[in-house]
C-alpha cells in the first residue's frame, strides 16, 4: 500500500497500520489453509493426524469413508503443507507436517474445541 495512503475517516487511530499491511495478494497462502481447514471432515482428519501417523485405509476406517474419498482430503491437506507422507514399500503414510504452522494450527483446533491433547 502506498506510503501516502489516508483513511478517509480519522477515529483516533493512526495510519500507520496502512503502511505494515501487506496487499492483499500476499494472503494467497494464509487464505489457503484457512480454506483447507474450512471443512470438518479435513479437520478431523488433520487432528488425527496431529497424534499419530496411519495410513489411507487407516484415516478411512476411522472416518467412516472410502480411501478415495480420504485420499482426496488428505492430497488436499498435504498440498496446504498441513501433513506429509512416506512410502513404505506400497504403503503410504501420513502424518501433520513438522512445522510451525501445523502445530499452530493443531493447538487453535484444541483451543476451539476445548479439548486437552496430550502432544
Amino acid at each position: 500500500m502506498s506510503s501516502d495512503f489516508h483513511f478517509p475517516h480519522q477515529h483516533g487511530h493512526h495510519d500507520e497500520m496502512a503502511e505494515v499491511l501487506p496487499n492483499t495478494e500476499r494472503f494467497d497462502a494464509v487464505a489457503n489453509v484457512f480454506k483447507q481447514l474450512s471443512d470438518p471432515v479435513r479437520c478431523r482428519i488433520f487432528l488425527l493426524l496431529c497424534h499419530s501417523e496411519e495410513c489411507v485405509i487407516n484415516v478411512a476406517a476411522f472416518m467412516e469413508m472410502s480411501s478415495p474419498a480420504v485420499a482426496h482430503h488428505l492430497r488436499l491437506l498435504k498440498f496446504a503443507g498441513l501433513v506429509q507422507s512416506r512410502r513404505e514399500g506400497k504403503e503410504v503414510f501420513y502424518r501433520a507436517a513438522d512445522s510451525e504452522l501445523a502445530q499452530a494450527l493443531h493447538h487453535m483446533i484444541e483451543k476451539v474445541m476445548h479439548l486437552s491433547c496430550a502432544k
